[in-house]
């Protein structure tokens, strides 16, 4: 939507997955929403799920008031993966596309910060590539509703 000559920038972008991970490591995804993705997008974005580089400038949920100036590459897709799930089950925790307030993992339990290690994204990677691989056959509303980190001591932030 346009106004005024200016492109709205609050309405999620449609873009394929591979420009939207292109902006996101030059640092010139400039949209204040995750872009439309829908389930047919889970396997492209599965495979940036190991990606440890890190990126500095991606839109993030403006009523967090915790503020991470850097995130792996992998685990901004693996939180853009749970805005579309967030999304297709109505998800209380989502708030426009953002399905959390940052695409940051805690303890499910105590809710501490974790060290964002590659080995946490390693183990948030494998629950997701799990749930989409034990179920990517079926229709995506038969188990949407399937928390991928349900199994794990993790939850998103």
């Amino acid at each position: 939507m346009a106004f005024f000559g200016c492109e709205d920038k609050s309405d999620p972008p449609r873009m394929s997955v591979e420009r939207y991970v292109t902006l996101l490591k030059a640092g010139n995804y400039d949209h204040r929403e995750l872009p439309d993705f829908n389930s047919k997008d889970i396997p492209k974005l599965l495979s940036y799920r190991n990606e440890t580089e890190i990126i500095s400038d991606y839109p993030i949920n403006a009523i967090s008031s915790a503020w991470f100036p850097e995130c792996s590459l992998g685990m901004y897709i693996l939180w853009t993966i749970e805005s579309i799930r967030a999304r297709s089950i109505g998800s209380e925790f989502l708030i426009g596309t953002f399905p959390s307030q940052n695409p940051f993992v805690k303890n499910r339990n105590n809710l501490e910060y974790l060290d964002q290690t590659t080995q946490l994204q390693q183990d948030v990677a494998d629950s997701y590539f799990e749930w989409w691989e034990s179920n990517k056959n079926k229709d995506f509303k038969e188990f949407d509703k399937i928390d991928p980190l349900a199994d794990t001591e993790y939850r998103w932030h």
